[in-house]
């Protein structure tokens, strides 16, 4: 469910050269969409609001749409096609819960063509974008689609308790029935807002098996990358302050839970790294040009859309990392290992994969060929282990405090003071030792010159011995300033200065 993996990228192919789905062509989907939502969004306005409740969740409303109109629908130049909505009531208290209203969501999807994205992945999806960067609009599998409305009851109960999260918010489920084909199609909030350039675009897992972004996805504008090619560019991974940090990974935790209780597996992180300081200079240069801005799309207005609203915190900057004005655009701030400033826009993705028996299979035979614990098939449990091991040590990191408190300070300039006050005590320590060696041999050569000089005089009252500490480094101070002066003046009478100074 990469839903804005490419930032907006148009879908790759020839000009004029349209791209079709199930041999349907995509300009008939969206108009479909448009028409569908359109009128089943207007005809719930009539009836009155209530609890959910259980059957709910299984309801499907149908409507026929036939191209010369009806009593009840517009006419339109599409194929005849059936429109089908699942479990209406239950997903128009999910809008509710995100602060959408039916007008604001009629006006989103309806009110200007929908955008076609391109698709990374290998599910041969098609991907469309509201003109005002709020949802996204994604075709699924049958078996997508019958587990999601499985996962409702269990899906409401979470939001309930827990509203904020990096789990994809559903909107709507539909399905477009035209000439014996079936498209279905899921709307939900989009991760990756087109009006912030993304300048590094990854789907992570967790995993490193075939995990790295292909050439031909290399060769796109805007590739999304992998857990690889992660590795390799973000080697350092992402730092945050210690309270982001902290609701990031919370949050993380609690998803993954969620995950594994339902027996998801094989989804992946979506991540989009945008770069501050490539951003002023692109809009110095765009200034410098004189470019007129494009219509562009505003902030999102959806409750909990962005990422910074998805994590379990206050949303706020730490550690003046981004400045005040900065149009954030719900980003969450964050540095990279050369201190660049960033903003990280993020959503779990891809969640409707069950661990049935085909994923088993897979994951046996790849676990006979390859390692079994790198491939992205494994079990729920080992999955999201995985998945959040990855994550807290590899991607994301926290920022050591480098500011500590004056009590601290004070601490940690005396614990340096005496550190340094040991070092140059020992040193002196040690020189003073090297020093009274010294000494003490000059002191015992010193005894053996007296010995000499007491010999040559026949004093048997006088003992010869060594001279103590400070009596051999006064006389070897005294000896050597003489020895000094004698050298430079009077080089011949050195015999005569030994017996003079003794």
């Amino acid at each position: 469910m990469s839903s804005a993996a490419e930032n907006g990228e148009a879908a790759p192919g020839k000009q004029n050269e349209e791209k079709t789905y199930k041999k349907t062509a995509s300009s008939a989907i969206k108009g479909a969409i448009q028409l569908g939502i359109g009128y089943t969004v207007g005809n719930l306005t009539s009836k009155p609001e209530r609890d959910v409740l259980m059957q709910d969740f299984y309801v499907v409303e149908s409507v026929f749409l036939p191209s010369e109109g009806s009593n009840l629908t517009p006419a339109h130049h599409y194929p005849d096609f059936r429109f089908k909505t699942y479990a209406p009531l239950a997903f128009r208290y999910f809008r509710e819960l995100f602060g959408i209203k039916p007008d604001d969501y009629l006006y989103s999807i309806c009110s200007e063509p929908l955008i076609e994205l391109s698709n990374p992945g290998a599910s041969g999806s098609l991907f469309f974008v509201t003109s005002d960067d709020e949802f996204i609009i994604k075709t699924v599998q049958h078996k997508e689609a019958e587990f999601l409305q499985k996962l409702l009851p269990g899906y409401y109960m979470n939001l309930n308790q827990n509203p904020r999260t990096l789990l994809p918010k559903f909107y709507g489920l539909y399905c477009m029935q035209s000439g014996g084909i079936n498209i279905r199609i899921v709307v939900m909030n989009n991760v990756l807002p087109r009006s912030m350039r993304m300048h590094f675009t990854y789907d992570l897992k967790g995993s490193t098996y075939k995990r790295r972004a292909s050439r031909k996805e290399r060769e796109k504008s805007n590739p999304t990358f992998k857990d690889l090619d992660f590795l390799q560019d973000m080697h350092e991974g992402l730092y945050f302050d210690t309270e982001t940090y902290n609701a990031l990974m919370k949050t993380l935790q609690r998803d993954c839970r969620v995950l594994e209780s339902f027996k998801i597996m094989d989804y992946s992180l979506l991540l989009g790294i945008h770069f501050l300081d490539h951003s002023i200079k692109e809009k110095e240069e765009e200034n410098s040009q004189n470019v007129p801005d494009a219509k562009r799309p505003g902030m999102q207005k959806v409750l909990y859309s962005t990422a910074m609203e998805s994590i379990q915190g206050p949303g706020k900057s730490g550690d003046g990392m981004i400045t005040e004005n900065a149009d954030t655009m719900g980003g969450i701030p964050a540095k990279s290992h050369r201190g660049e400033k960033l903003l990280l826009f993020m959503g779990i993705i891809d969640i409707l994969q069950s661990y049935r028996l085909m994923k088993k299979l897979e994951h046996s035979w790849k676990a006979l060929v390859y390692d079994g614990d790198t491939v992205s098939v494994h079990r729920p449990s080992f999955y999201a282990d995985r998945f959040l091991k990855f994550m807290n040590s590899r991607v994301f990191k926290k920022i050591q405090a480098l500011k500590a408190s004056p009590s601290k300070k004070r601490c940690n300039s005396i614990a340096a003071l005496k550190a340094t006050s040991q070092e140059i005590v020992s040193s002196i320590n040690q020189e003073w030792k090297d020093e009274k060696r010294d000494l003490l041999t000059e002191g015992q050569s010193f005894s053996s010159l007296d010995e000499e000089a007491l010999g040559s005089r026949h004093r048997p009252d006088l003992v010869p011995s060594t001279p103590s500490l400070f009596e051999a480094a006064s006389l070897a101070t005294t000896i050597s300033s003489s020895s000094l002066y004698v050298s430079e003046h009077y080089p011949h009478d050195r015999p005569a200065l030994y017996s003079n100074s003794k």
